[in-house]
């Protein structure tokens, strides 16, 4: 199938497809007249892709558990290699939702502290400079 039918069956657009193919997660022949030729378990492996994206997985994280993936909504074996992978991306994934929750504390406290000192506008109104919230 050609990777307009791929696109429609899997709801994946053409350029993604072409992206996941750049990175080594789909494999296409290309036919007499040059276009990408995908065999029919291209469909799954789109399916798989998709999935492990949304498990927040990197493309090259991917690229790694994808040749241990089984089904549609892929199961992986447990070997340790996959588990280390698997979880090396999860503490990293732990690590950034920490940084945003710092963050976001930091910014409410901002927001707080600046709605119990009202006023029309800060910094006041002086100069040349003039900056209006």
């Amino acid at each position: 199938m050609r990777i307009g039918e791929l696109g429609r069956r899997t709801g994946v657009n053409a350029h993604q497809l072409r992206y996941y193919e750049s990175q080594g997660l789909l494999e296409a022949d290309r036919g007499a007249n040059g276009y990408r030729e995908y065999d029919e378990s291209a469909v799954l492996r789109v399916t798989q892709i998709r999935h492990l994206l949304g498990a927040g997985l990197s493309s090259e994280d991917i690229a790694y558990v994808l040749p241990c993936a089984v089904g549609e909504v892929p199961e992986l074996p447990g070997c340790p290699e996959l588990l280390e992978a698997m979880r090396t991306r999860l503490r990293r994934l732990d690590d950034q939702m920490e940084k945003i929750a710092r963050s976001r504390d930091a910014l409410a406290t901002y927001i707080d502290a600046a709605d119990r000192t009202g006023g029309d506008s800060y910094p006041p109104l002086t100069g040349a400079a003039v900056t209006r919230c």
